[in-house]
Protein backbone atom coordinates (compact mmCIF):
# COMPACT_ATOMS: atom_id res chain seq x y z
CA UNK A 1 0.00 0.00 0.00
CA UNK A 2 2.86 2.25 1.19
CA UNK A 3 4.53 1.74 -2.45
CA UNK A 4 1.30 2.43 -4.33
CA UNK A 5 1.08 6.17 -2.58
CA UNK A 6 4.95 6.84 -3.44
CA UNK A 7 4.29 5.71 -6.80
CA UNK A 8 1.38 8.33 -7.22
CA UNK A 9 3.29 10.83 -5.33
CA UNK A 10 6.13 9.92 -7.71
CA UNK A 11 4.09 10.58 -10.77
CA UNK A 12 2.86 14.00 -9.99
CA UNK A 13 6.01 15.19 -8.92
CA UNK A 14 7.78 14.61 -12.14
CA UNK A 15 4.78 15.74 -14.34
CA UNK A 16 5.19 18.80 -12.12
CA UNK A 17 8.59 19.80 -13.55
CA UNK A 18 8.52 21.44 -16.71
CA UNK A 19 10.32 20.39 -19.01
CA UNK A 20 14.32 21.70 -19.80
CA UNK A 21 13.74 22.57 -23.72
CA UNK A 22 10.62 22.76 -26.10
CA UNK A 23 10.23 20.85 -28.80
CA UNK A 24 11.86 22.89 -31.69
CA UNK A 25 14.63 23.86 -29.40
CA UNK A 26 15.52 19.76 -28.92
CA UNK A 27 16.69 19.43 -32.58
CA UNK A 28 17.96 22.37 -33.29
CA UNK A 29 21.66 23.48 -33.47
CA UNK A 30 20.68 27.23 -32.00
CA UNK A 31 20.63 27.83 -28.16
CA UNK A 32 22.40 28.20 -25.13
CA UNK A 33 24.92 25.69 -23.75
CA UNK A 34 22.02 23.53 -21.99
CA UNK A 35 22.55 24.18 -18.33
CA UNK A 36 20.31 25.08 -16.39
CA UNK A 37 19.97 26.55 -12.47
CA UNK A 38 16.71 25.04 -10.47
CA UNK A 39 15.69 28.00 -7.92
CA UNK A 40 13.02 28.01 -5.30
CA UNK A 41 10.49 25.48 -6.29
CA UNK A 42 11.74 24.07 -9.13
CA UNK A 43 14.39 23.08 -6.56
CA UNK A 44 12.17 21.70 -4.36
CA UNK A 45 10.00 20.18 -6.64
CA UNK A 46 13.51 18.49 -7.67
CA UNK A 47 14.63 17.61 -4.70
CA UNK A 48 11.51 15.89 -3.41
CA UNK A 49 11.33 13.86 -6.47
CA UNK A 50 14.76 12.33 -5.72
CA UNK A 51 13.87 11.69 -2.23
CA UNK A 52 9.94 10.51 -2.99
CA UNK A 53 12.16 7.55 -6.22
CA UNK A 54 14.31 6.57 -3.08
CA UNK A 55 11.93 5.88 -1.03
CA UNK A 56 9.65 4.26 -3.41
CA UNK A 57 12.42 2.19 -4.42
CA UNK A 58 13.05 1.38 -0.70
CA UNK A 59 9.70 0.30 -0.22
CA UNK A 60 9.39 -1.99 -3.17
CA UNK A 61 12.25 -3.57 -1.64
CA UNK A 62 11.07 -4.43 1.34
CA UNK A 63 7.51 -5.46 -0.04
CA UNK A 64 9.50 -8.19 -2.17
CA UNK A 65 12.29 -9.23 0.58
CA UNK A 66 8.66 -9.27 3.28
CA UNK A 67 6.56 -10.70 0.46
Amino acid sequence: MLTLVFGVLLIVLILLQRPQTDSAGAFSSEGGTGTHTRRGAEKNIFRGTILVSVLFVLSALVSVILG
